[in-house]
C-alpha cells in the first residue's frame, strides 16, 4: 500500500493544542500580539510582536484588508412553551428572511416560533436541504436589522466559552470594519491598530480593501479524511475594479501584495486569473485552497493559528509548504503562542 503525501489527508493537519492556549480575551493594545515570522525561502522561524509588521512590509507594496463588519448573528430568546431557543443567523435573503442555524433544532420545526423580546419573534419558515433553517423576522416600529443590532449578541466562535461581553463589541471587530455581513471576525486584522496603520502608510505602503463576509462555516470541520470531500459553504466577496487596477499595478512595478488573513486571500485568489492579473468580482465564492495550489493573487500572508484538521490551516499550508506549516504550529505551541480569533499572529514571508 502506497503511503499519502504529507499533507494529503484531513489527519495530517491535526496537532495536540492544550486548552490554556485558546485565547479567551483579546491582548492590550491590539498590536501587542506575538507573532511567529515565517521565513519560506530559508524555511526558519522567528519571533516578534505584531507592531514589528511594519519593519517588514517594504514601501511600495500593497497590504490588502477585509473591511467586512461582524453583526450581532445571534438572537437568545425563548419557544412559546417557555424552553430556550437560540437562531444563529448566517446571512440575509431580504429584509426579513435569513438563512440561520437553530437549537434546538428538534424543536424548531417550520411554523415555530422564538421570541428573542417582547416585539421581535423569529419565526422558522422551512428546513434547507443542507439542514439549516429559513427564518422570518417579525418586529415592531423598527426594521429587522435594527432589531437584530439592538438584541442580538456578538457571535464569538465555540472555542471561546464565555458569554459575548462589551470589550467584544469593538475588540471582535477590525479597526477598518465598514460593511455588515459576517458571522465571525477576519481575525488577522484585530491586532491592527489605527497607529500601526499610519506608521505603515508614512513607510510608503498602499492599504487597499477587499471584501468577503465570513460565514459559519469557517468553523465547520473538515470531517472526510479526503479534503477534497468537503463541501465549502459560499461566502459573499466583491474587489472593486479600482482595487483591481491598483493591484496591478503595484505587481507591475514590482511591488508584491500582502493579505491580511485567510479570508484576504480567498478573495485575492477567487479574483486572480491564470496570468496573475486580479479581476474585478461581486459575486459568491467557495473556493476550497490546499494543497497542492499554485497561489496566483497572494505574495504574502499574515493570519492567525487555526483550528486543527480545518480548512484554514490547509490553506496555510499551502502556502508556506506542509512541513514548515507543522514545524511552526508545533514551535507555536511549545513556545506557549496564544491560539485561534483572540490570539497571536503569524506572519509568511
Amino acid at each position: 500500500m502506497s503511503v499519502p503525501t504529507p499533507g494529503s489527508r484531513t489527519s495530517h493537519y491535526d496537532y495536540a493544542l492544550p486548552d490554556t492556549l485558546i485565547a479567551q480575551h483579546p491582548v492590550e493594545p491590539r498590536d501587542a500580539s506575538r507573532m511567529l515570522v515565517v521565513d519560506r525561502a530559508a524555511g526558519t522561524l522567528a519571533h516578534r510582536t505584531f507592531r514589528d509588521i511594519a519593519d517588514l512590509i517594504p514601501a511600495g507594496d500593497a497590504l490588502v484588508v477585509n473591511t467586512t463588519r461582524v453583526f450581532r448573528a445571534r438572537l437568545i430568546g425563548h419557544r412559546d412553551t417557555g424552553g430556550q431557543a437560540e437562531v444563529f443567523l448566517l446571512r440575509p435573503l431580504d429584509d426579513e428572511h435569513y438563512e440561520a442555524m437553530v437549537h434546538p433544532g428538534a424543536k424548531l420545526r417550520p411554523g415555530k416560533f422564538v421570541t428573542v423580546v417582547p416585539g421581535f419573534r423569529v419565526e422558522i419558515v422551512e428546513t434547507t436541504p443542507r439542514h439549516t433553517r429559513i427564518v422570518r423576522l417579525h418586529t415592531e416600529g423598527e426594521s429587522a436589522s435594527v432589531a437584530i443590532e439592538r438584541h442580538g449578541h456578538i457571535p464569538l466562535p465555540p472555542y471561546i466559552g464565555r458569554a459575548d461581553e462589551v470589550v467584544d463589541e469593538t475588540r471582535y471587530q477590525t479597526v477598518y470594519a465598514a460593511q455588515s455581513g459576517s458571522v465571525a471576525a477576519p481575525t488577522a486584522g484585530l491586532h491592527f491598530t489605527p497607529e500601526l496603520l499610519s506608521r505603515l502608510e508614512a513607510r510608503g505602503v498602499v492599504r487597499h480593501d477587499v471584501l468577503l463576509h465570513v460565514g459559519a462555516g469557517t468553523f465547520k470541520p473538515v470531517q472526510d479524511e479526503d479534503p477534497s470531500a468537503h463541501l465549502m459553504h459560499e461566502e459573499w466577496s466583491e474587489i472593486t475594479p479600482e482595487t483591481a487596477a491598483a493591484l496591478n499595478a503595484t505587481r507591475a512595478r514590482g511591488g508584491t501584495i500582502w493579505a491580511v488573513g485567510t479570508t484576504s486571500t480567498r478573495a485575492l485568489e477567487s479574483a486572480t486569473d491564470e496570468s496573475g492579473l486580479v479581476q474585478p468580482m461581486s459575486r459568491e465564492t467557495n473556493l476550497f485552497v490546499r494543497p497542492p495550489y499554485r497561489f496566483r493573487g497572494v505574495d504574502h500572508l499574515v493570519t492567525n493559528f487555526h483550528l486543527p484538521k480545518s480548512t484554514l490551516v490547509m490553506l496555510v499550508a499551502a502556502f508556506a509548504g506542509y512541513e514548515l506549516t507543522m514545524h511552526a504550529y508545533r514551535t507555536a505551541v511549545e513556545e506557549q503562542y496564544r491560539f485561534f480569533s483572540y490570539g497571536d499572529a503569524m506572519c509568511i514571508l
